[in-house]
Parts: structure tokens; sequence; C-alpha cells
């Protein structure tokens, strides 16, 4: 079984050229059973898979189906449609998971030294984390506002399709186990302060100060189904879109242009990029080398 970590890797190698993964092989019933749940959950919930990634969710599925000990995907649709809340299971496993504080740390280096002096032009600044999972890139880029002087001047809107990451994300804890790591990350990101400061401990979990959630936003909404909510100087969707297929990326980047301010910026994560954006969607490769783009 590859874990949701693994999972990443496997689909950015396969993105280096940015061609589209090809599928695991299967036989043609399972295809039209995939399809089917799919449909079922759109109709049914409003939860819209079907552009994203197959091998992917293959993968997802047929590890729910094991774990419940069904002998077929048709059966795990049944449960889906007939069982009260069993669809919140399933959307877990779909969900996209993987992050951390201050992931890639040259990125947020280059927000910090590059993106960060153009906005402080701004008497307002708007920020949205479109896919912010449980919300540890947020917390990151609060921090890093705060320490540039334009947290009080920042709002940052933090969605997720998923309900369940959303509350995670609001708590505003993590565990403790992982502090290491992100510490490193915040150093390597251009940090100017000692990373425990921004927050209290217990055995297990890290609480980040109240403080850093004065100016946060967290709701749920979903890139596939949803329309803009805002006008915004900055959006972040970082390793979310390999799980789309071309349709729906070039769906998504129609809905992150229009949601941008004229020269607003876009950051992206490591092995996606603007190849697939549809025609009248432009940007300028503002920091190409780490995937920040800004709208013309």
């Amino acid at each position: 079984m590859v874990d949701e970590a693994g999972e990443e890797t496997l689909i950015r190698q396969s993105l280096d050229n940015y061609s589209e993964l090809e599928e695991l092989p299967y036989d043609e019933l399972q295809n039209i059973e995939i399809n089917l749940l799919l449909e079922g959950l759109y109709q049914m919930y409003g939860f819209d898979f079907r552009h994203y990634v197959r091998s992917s969710l293959r993968r997802r599925i047929l590890n729910r189906m094991k774990a419940e000990k069904l002998p077929s995907i048709t059966a795990l649709l049944e449960k889906v449609l007939h069982k009260p809340g069993f669809v919140e299971q399933l959307l877990n496993d779909m969900s996209i998971r993987v992050t951390e504080m201050f992931r890639d740390p040259s990125f947020f280096s280059a927000f910090r030294n590059q993106v960060v002096p153009v906005l402080r032009k701004y008497p307002e600044i708007r920020i949205w984390h479109a896919g912010c999972a449980t919300g540890e890139e947020v917390y990151a880029m609060a921090i890093l506002m705060q320490e540039e002087g334009l947290a009080e001047r920042t709002k940052i809107y933090a969605t997720d399709m998923n309900e369940k990451a959303i509350e995670s994300a609001q708590k505003g804890a993590f565990p403790l186990k992982q502090m290491q790591v992100y510490t490193k990350n915040y150093l390597e990101s251009g940090g100017t302060k000692a990373f425990s400061e921004y927050y209290t401990t217990d055995h297990q979990y890290a609480y980040f100060q109240p403080l850093m959630k004065e100016n946060l936003m967290f709701a749920q909404h979903n890139l596939v189904t949803d329309g803009s909510f805002n006008e915004f100087h900055v959006i972040l969707c970082r390793n979310v879109m390999i799980y789309f297929d071309t349709k729906l990326q070039q769906q998504v980047h129609s809905l992150f242009h229009g949601s941008l301010i004229p020269g607003g910026y876009l950051g992206l994560g490591k092995k996606e990029s603007i190849l697939f954006v549809p025609e009248g969607v432009q940007y300028d490769e503002f920091v190409p080398q780490e995937r920040i783009y800004r709208k013309r």
C-alpha cells in the first residue's frame, strides 16, 4: 500500500516533463464501476472527482474497499449512497492531506525577498490559500507576514473542500514530533526568530499562538464546483493541481486568474506549471524556479 506522501512522490516523478499521468492497468468493468462511484458522489453529495487523475483515485478507492472488506467498487458505491456518514470516510481518503510548515523553504524565501517588497505598497493585502488541507502552510504564511511587519493589514483566506481538514486547521495544533522538521524549514526559509516562540506545547501537540489566528479566515470551498469569492493579491495553490487532469487544471486556472488583481501573484508547487492554462489567461514568470507567477 502506498501512503499519502509516497503517492505524491509517484505523481511528481511522473510529471517531470508535465506529461499526463498514465493510468494503472485495470479491466473495463472496474473502470465502469469507478465512473459510477464518482458520478454517485457528484449527484448525491456535490463532490466532483470526475476530472481527478484516475490512477490516484483508483488507489484510494481500492484502499477504502479493502479496509471495508468489500468485494467490489459497486459495493462501495452502495455504502456511499445508503449508509449515513460513510461518504465522509471516503472523502477523507480522496482529499489531499500531504503538507508541512514552510514546505519547500526556498519558495518561502523567494516570497519573502521578492514578493513581499511589492506587497508593501498595498494598504490591504488579501491572500488565498486554496486547498489548504490541515493548514500548516497557512500558519507558515501568517508567521512570515508578521515578521515582515504586514500582519495587521493582511487577511489570509484558507479553504479546502474537506470540512474536517478545515476544522483541524482552525485549531492550529500540530503534532509535536513534526516541530523539528518545521523548525528546519523555517530557518532555511529565512525565519528571523526562534521558531519555538510561536507556539506552546504539551506532551503531544504544538499549539500556535492565538495571535497567529487573528487574520486567518477558514472556510469550506471546492475548487471543482465553487466560484470566486473575493479579489486577491496572492493565491497559493501548491501541490494540488498535480491531482487534476488537464481539463480541470484549465478550469481552476481560469478561476484563479479571475480572482487575482492585475499584477497579483500565483504560487504553485514544484512540479506544477502554467503550461495548461487556457487561452487568455496570461502570467509573467516572476520567480520561475519557485513557480511564482504574476498576472499581466
